[in-house]
């Protein structure tokens, strides 16, 4: 995959934890400005942590089946899976 898809999917888990976060801390009364920094900081830790996951799951040939996320899902997968091995016995 490249280096593009990577960075799309960190801006797109990093704006959704953001926002998610975000209204937290308005839901819970702080500041605007506080909120903001603790949200950007949290978000940035959530996405990098999950991109850096997603990552080393895509470097073991680990993708998973439920979500499609990864360009080699999308387009049916590898075969021979683990999983396609399972349902066959």
């Amino acid at each position: 995959m490249t280096p593009a898809f990577w960075i799309k999917r960190f801006f797109t888990v990093f704006v959704v934890a953001f926002l998610m976060l975000f209204l937290v801390a308005l839901l819970k009364n702080r500041p605007l400005g506080r909120a903001t920094a603790e949200s950007a900081v949290w978000a940035g830790v959530t996405a990098v942590v999950f991109v850096s996951a997603r990552i080393y799951q895509s470097r073991k040939g680990q993708h998973c089946a439920l979500c499609r996320d990864t360009p080699e899902m999308a387009q049916g997968g590898p075969s021979g899976s683990p999983s396609d091995q399972r349902s066959e016995k």
